[in-house]
C-alpha cells in the first residue's frame, strides 16, 4: 500500500491529521491539473492555479464526511472535478456579473469539446456544463467517461480502467459524448430563446 493510499484511508476513517500529511504528496500534480485548467482561462482571470488547488482540496478533504477513495486515480479524478465545479461557479458569477451578456453562437466548425474552456471562455464552459448535466441525466456512464477525460486530464485507457469498462467501449462512448456535446451546445440557443 502506497503512502497516498494509507494516508487516503485514514482520511476516510476521520483521523484529522491526515489531510495535513497528503497535501505535500500530491500537491505538485493537483497544481499541474489546476495550471492545466486555467490556461485557457484567457487573461486577467481572477483564479490562480494556487488558490484552485486549495479550494479543491478544502472540498475533498475539509469538514464532513469522507467519501471512499479507490486508490489515487480516483482521488485525482475527484479532484479534478472538483476544480471544474469551482471554475463553473467562477464563471457563472462572472456571467452573472455581466448581467447575461455576450452569449454568443458556437460555430459547428470551431467547436471542439477538449478544447472549448481553453478556447472560448467562461460562456462556452458553462455551454459545456449545462450540456454535459444533461447527458449525465441520460447517460450517466458517457458523462462520467467526459468528466474524467476532459476535467480529470485522464487518458482513455485511464478513463476506462477507472469506469471498468474496455478500450473498445470506451472509444465508443466517447465519440458519442463528444457528438452529443457538440450537438447540444451548437443548438443550445435554438433550444432556450
Amino acid at each position: 500500500m502506497s503512502e497516498v493510499t494509507r494516508i487516503l484511508s485514514a482520511i476516510e476513517q476521520g483521523d484529522p491529521g491526515a489531510a495535513e500529511q497528503l497535501l505535500p504528496l500530491v500537491y505538485d500534480e493537483l497544481r499541474r491539473l489546476a495550471a492545466h485548467r486555467l490556461a485557457g482561462e484567457g487573461p486577467g482571470h481572477t483564479l490562480q492555479p494556487t488558490a484552485l488547488v486549495h479550494e479543491a482540496y478544502l472540498k475533498l478533504v475539509g469538514a464532513g464526511p469522507q467519501r471512499p477513495w479507490n486508490g489515487l486515480t480516483h482521488f485525482f479524478a475527484a479532484a479534478a472535478e472538483a476544480m471544474r465545479r469551482i471554475l463553473i461557479d467562477h464563471a457563472r458569477r462572472k456571467h452573472r456579473a455581466r448581467r447575461g451578456g455576450g452569449m454568443k453562437r458556437v460555430e459547428l466548425d470551431d467547436l471542439d469539446v477538449e478544447t472549448v474552456a481553453e478556447n472560448g471562455g467562461a460562456d462556452e464552459l458553462l455551454a459545456l456544463d449545462e450540456a454535459l448535466t444533461r447527458l449525465a441525466a441520460s447517460d450517466p456512464s458517457r458523462a462520467e467517461l467526459v468528466r474524467l477525460r476532459y476535467f480529470a486530464g485522464l487518458t482513455l485507457e485511464q478513463a476506462a480502467e477507472l469506469l471498468g469498462i474496455s478500450r473498445a467501449t470506451a472509444d465508443r462512448h466517447w465519440a458519442f459524448a463528444r457528438a452529443w456535446l457538440y450537438d447540444a451546445m451548437t443548438h443550445r440557443h435554438e433550444d432556450n430563446p
